[in-house]
């Protein structure tokens, strides 16, 4: 038996290795369109929401009379092995292929076809049981396939960033626990306003974190609708009656998602902007977690000439050449995380405005730079909780010191001491080298017990009772 195989296309003859499951579409989509070098196969969601797209076609023109039951069980059986992480070695098209999907849309047919020849006794490469277009790519065109396997992956893949963002918020509610009674001084313009507890600080950032796993859900929702039976530009020329109907009931079961038709097919075959939506919530994950990790960066500046207020995990030598040193690496991760995630939605938003009439043939980029930013911030996400957040301490004692040597407190003594009086005794701490508090003693106005317990009450108190 010969190693390699040949099919003719309208271009010509392709020599394909003789095992091979795709055929000469793929192949020279692979050649010509190879970027990133990153294979389709690199997604795996991507792969098992084409499989599944693939499958509620074949079923849903089997029972329409559209497909034989025999062939639309192949094709099946195919779809499942797919599924089930077969033939990944068999998707050799890059994800980054210039395109518009088609050589994707190809390598899956072709794949799938050469594997239900198999399995009804024949040849790879013969079509003659079951071909590419004619069988599995039967009411479909890559135009309502490809961007409805983009919104099934995506949508898969964003329940894992939600999951984090979830237990993230878990473990800063924890901190704000542990934190509630350390004093900490308030900082606005990285200058000393106002006294509060760290413990508050770290509520708020884990309400934020609750905010942004619930807009992120929003965004997620919208994904839900979907072009499939739009065929190549809204019409659904190229199916059957009844066919958008029965691939849904198809889809919704295999995947346990309601996904649904879109209520105008033309407006989903042009228009992307449910990613934009999506990539932006990711974008706004990132820089929210990035500011809360540059605060953390600057509070736990130390040890010595820094803030100090908090002792972040040390997790790695920080230095080649300075003995000791720790560096907060995740925080720093984390801060240039957001810068990527950024990036990527620049790039999301040039190829969503740059679609053209009836489709938008940037979607291969938009799935990478949404799928690069989803894995930044999966990863991202989970070694912020697990090797900072959950390991972070604080130095009670430093906090209290800087609270209390700060003439931030002086806010705290307006009610009982008036305006007036409270700004003569900070201008006689600074003139006297005195802490205010220490100045408030000295002058006799106030017991320095007493003015901690006046601290500590104002920084607890909340407008309106809440």
């Amino acid at each position: 038996m010969s190693d390699m195989r040949t099919e003719t296309d309208s271009l010509g003859e392709v020599r394909l290795p003789a095992l091979a499951l795709y055929g000469a579409n793929t192949l020279r989509g692979a050649q010509n369109l190879c970027f990133s070098g990153q294979p389709l196969h690199h997604e795996p969601a991507f792969v098992r929401a084409f499989a599944q797209c693939k499958m509620a076609a074949a079923l849903a023109n089997r029972d329409l009379g559209v497909l034989s039951p025999q062939i639309a069980q192949a094709i099946t059986t195919a779809c499942e092995e797919l599924l089930n992480g077969q033939h990944a070695q068999d998707l050799v098209v890059d994800l980054m292929e210039g395109s518009g999907g088609t050589s994707t849309n190809m390598n899956f047919n072709e794949v799938i076809a050469n594997r239900a020849q198999q399995l009804l006794g024949a040849r790879a490469g013969a079509y003659d049981l079951v071909h590419p277009n004619d069988h599995v790519n039967r009411s479909q065109s890559t135009n309502d396939v490809y961007p409805s396997a983009m919104k099934i992956a995506v949508h898969a893949r964003l329940d894992p960033v939600v999951r984090e963002l979830d237990a993230l918020a878990g473990a800063l509610l924890e901190k704000a626990a542990e934190f509630d009674d350390v004093l900490h001084l308030g900082r606005t313009c990285l200058q000393d306003a106002q006294p509060m507890y760290l413990g508050q600080a770290f509520g708020g950032y884990a309400s934020l974190a609750g905010r942004l796993k619930a807009s992120l859900q929003g965004a997620q929702a919208q994904l839900l609708d979907l072009p499939l039976g739009a065929t190549a530009i809204g019409t659904g020329l190229g199916s059957n009656p009844g066919y958008k109907r029965a691939v849904f009931a198809h889809l919704a079961r295999i995947t346990g998602v309601p996904f649904r038709a879109a209520h105008d097919p033309f407006d989903a075959m042009q228009n992307m902007d449910a990613f934009s939506r999506v990539s932006a919530e990711l974008r706004t994950v990132a820089t929210a977690l990035g500011k809360i990790a540059s605060d953390l960066i600057l509070l736990g500046s130390g040890p010595a000439g820094g803030i100090a207020e908090l002792h972040l995990p040390p997790v790695q030598a920080g230095s080649s050449i300075m003995p000791g040193k720790i560096n907060p690496v995740v925080p720093m991760g984390v801060v240039q995380m957001g810068f990527a995630v950024i990036g990527n939605d620049v790039c999301v938003a040039q190829c969503v405005q740059a679609g053209q009439l009836e489709i938008n043939h940037f979607e291969p980029a938009v799935l990478t730079r949404v799928c690069d930013s989803v894995n930044l911030l999966e990863n991202g996400i989970r070694l912020f909780r697990e090797k900072c957040i959950v390991g972070l301490k604080a130095d009670a004692e430093r906090g209290a010191a800087l609270l209390l040597g700060s003439s931030a407190i002086a806010t705290s003594f307006l009610p009982q001491f008036g305006y007036d009086t409270v700004s003569a005794v900070v201008k006689a701490a600074i003139r006297n080298q005195r802490t205010f508090l220490a100045e408030m003693e000295h002058q006799g106005l106030i017991s320095k017990a007493d003015g901690q317990a006046l601290v500590r009450h104002a920084a607890k108190v909340v407008p309106d009772g809440n």
